[in-house]
């Protein structure tokens, strides 16, 4: 952060269990576990301007291009200790917008008012929702996820994300509202008519080189500008290496061969959110089948594309 030249308006952060929470091994440790975790996000929260919008995440595993410099190998860390953050500053036409959707304990049906206010619906510029449910081991995760995705499952905008450990940091909510033990749904919007972006889903039967390398085919096609753009994979903790029977990095290796240039970030989850959907230049949306995605998967991946428009030689 001392050579950011740029302040950062909205700033991602993920970080594996192990790395933000310690090493605690046993549920009697739970509570010094997460007092940890709260420090843990104060301290990093306060790196970071006030009016900074800060989304942290902890998962299983991390994926990360170190340095966030495009010409350096993505990595698959399944294992250790590993985190990164993404500092997004002003762009000019580009809105970032964090969200968060909190299971209601008194109401099984979710508002769907509150899209409008999070300006996920009504807003013509939306182009992608990053989206990551939390606590989905909790009773009724799954179905509340479900209430969140489809209604946002319209055909005009990307849906990607997956199912993570906890969220640490949401500072555009009351800063003393700390995550609780209830499920919910957290994430990012980005809006504006220069974003472009694509997915592509791996599923089960991709399992080697072979058929990795044809899904980041099917993201090339696309045609998504590659500067000024970054790449998201997000993965079942049960695909890496164990699914490529122990050889290592095999979806990130397959993305840098045919997008060198681009950064990639992401994580091992629970589940995943996605599909095969491009949103092309003229922002018409190239369907790749005519019955209504579905989106909610286990045991695939999912890489997305986001563009964040072109900038200008002196930028």
């Amino acid at each position: 952060l001392q050579k950011v030249h740029v302040l950062p308006q909205t700033v991602l952060y993920i970080a594996d269990a192990e790395t933000f929470s310690g090493h605690e091994e046993c549920h009697e440790q739970k509570k010094a576990r997460k007092r940890n975790s709260k420090e843990t996000a104060i301290a990093l929260e306060k790196l970071l301007p006030k009016r900074c919008q800060v989304l942290g995440l902890v998962t299983p595993g991390i994926v990360v291009t170190p340095m966030g410099s495009s010409s350096n190998q993505p990595q698959e860390i399944e294992d250790g200790e590993a985190g990164f953050a993404l500092l997004f500053p002003k762009i000019d036409g580009v809105k970032i917008q964090t969200f968060h959707f909190p299971k209601d304990l008194k109401n099984r049906v979710f508002d769907e008012s509150k899209f409008a206010e999070a300006g996920l619906k009504n807003n013509p510029d939306l182009r992608v929702v990053l989206l990551f449910g939390y606590n989905s081991w909790k009773s009724g995760a799954t179905r509340f996820l479900h209430q969140i995705v489809n209604p946002l499952n319209e055909k005009s905008i990307i849906l990607a994300g997956g199912q993570v450990e906890s969220f640490t940091s949401l500072t555009s909510e009351n800063s003393n509202a700390q995550p609780s033990d209830a499920c919910g749904v957290v994430g990012l919007a980005f809006s504006g008519p220069q974003v472009q972006s694509a997915t592509v889903l791996l599923d089960q039967d991709v399992a080697d080189e072979r058929t990795a390398e044809a899904a980041m085919q099917r993201l090339k096609a696309a045609n998504i500008p590659e500067r000024n753009t970054v790449g998201f994979m997000f993965a079942c903790v049960g695909r890496g290496y164990r699914h490529y029977k122990t050889k290592r990095n095999m979806e990130a290796d397959a993305f840098r061969k045919f997008f060198p240039n681009v950064p990639l970030f992401g994580f091992f989850g629970h589940g995943e959110i996605g599909c095969d959907r491009i949103v092309t230049g003229n922002f018409v949306l190239r369907e790749c089948n005519d019955v209504k995605d579905d989106l909610l998967h286990g045991y695939t991946t999912v890489m997305t594309l986001i563009h964040l428009g072109s900038t200008k030689p002196n930028q």
